[in-house]
């Protein structure tokens, strides 16, 4: 089952901490996150899966920042999410995907008893022009059955900013 928007608020501080927290973000099923002021970009021309990649910070400026069609965006958001029994799950606003926005490439599933940044995977059929702060992605928490084991792999967890693919990490 996915969990209401009233009972995400309920749950803050009991299995579901979203931090800062603004319960005009809630909707019916889900919460709104928000857009963090950086971006990074890979600088390879091509990405080898076996190293691991170089990448450059962009800053998005107050005025906003122009994404190109054809490149890969990392983002993040700027709440910092915790859960330890429920399964957290990522989209797109519809509101954003209207303007040809794509938030997340594959990776909109989360682990229970993940904590961190949501890393966003954002590319664009056209130019477009986003702000830092604006409502980007919502996150939304299904009930988990069974016995199950937290999210304690270390690879994306506990972050403090964007991250890029770690999947190199798989080769050595």
């Amino acid at each position: 089952m996915i969990l209401s928007g009233k009972r995400i608020t309920e749950l803050q501080g009991d299995g579901i901490e979203i931090e800062p927290f603004n319960p005009k973000q809630v909707n019916p099923n889900s919460y709104n996150l928000t857009l963090s002021d950086e971006l990074v970009v890979y600088e390879d021309k091509v990405l080898d899966m076996k190293k691991e990649p170089t990448v450059k910070h962009i800053h998005i400026p107050e005025e906003g920042y122009v994404l190109e069609p054809g490149k890969l965006y990392l983002a993040r958001t700027q709440e910092y999410t915790r859960t330890s029994r429920f399964v957290p799950m990522l989209e797109g606003r519809s509101s954003v995907g209207r303007l040809g926005l794509y938030i997340h490439v594959t990776a909109g599933f989360g682990d229970v008893g993940f904590n961190g940044y949501w890393t966003l995977e954002m590319h664009c059929l056209q130019p477009i022009r986003i702000y830092s702060g604006v409502e980007i992605c919502q996150i939304y928490y299904h009930t988990i059955d069974g016995e199950f084991d937290t999210y304690s792999s270390g690879k994306y967890a506990n972050n403090n900013g964007i991250q890029g693919s770690q999947l190199y990490k798989d080769f050595l």
